[in-house]
């Protein structure tokens, strides 16, 4: 049965390997942005996320093993007159590994970090995907996310 739980330190190294799954299809879907991580880079990362009051590192667990992970941020607005002083959580990152998709587990992330944004008083959740993701867009319109607005770039 698959459970959500913050992570600890113990499962720091199964999430190295699990970011690197993550960043596999960051540079399949922006070569120009995105490189490898080297092994073990993350970790400092990652400890840091297990004590802070802002971010939450969620796990997913099935029979013991780590099997997806939320990072999740509390954001607050910039102080600009014109925004609303707002909180958000924002999903920095997001992955099930291949092998364990389509059973929900994505979805029981997403609430765990809803349930954290609540509990901290954000008013809404944000994240970003690649529109070449068509998978991943999917997920998240099913999950209730709509485009509110879109990133352009040109190369200098």
């Amino acid at each position: 049965m698959v459970s959500i739980r913050k992570a600890v330190k113990a499962d720091l190294e199964t999430l190295e390997t699990l970011y690197n799954e993550l960043e596999q299809d960051a540079v399949l879907y922006q070569p120009e942005h995105f490189v490898l991580s080297p092994a073990g880079s993350r970790t400092r990362q990652l400890e840091a996320c297990l004590d802070s009051r802002t971010q939450v590192l969620l796990v997913a667990e099935d029979d013991g093993i780590v099997i997806g992970f939320a990072h999740v941020l509390l954001q607050t607005a910039k102080a600009i007159p014109c925004l609303k002083a707002q909180s958000n959580v924002y999903l920095q990152d997001l992955l099930v590994t291949a092998g364990c998709r389509n059973r929900g587990i994505g979805t029981m992330l997403l609430d765990a970090a809803k349930q954290f944004g609540r509990e901290n008083g954000a008013s809404f959740f944000r994240t970003q995907v690649f529109p070449m993701n068509t998978d991943g867009m999917r997920f998240y319109a099913r999950n209730g996310f709509t485009q509110k607005m879109i990133t352009i770039e040109c190369p200098l």
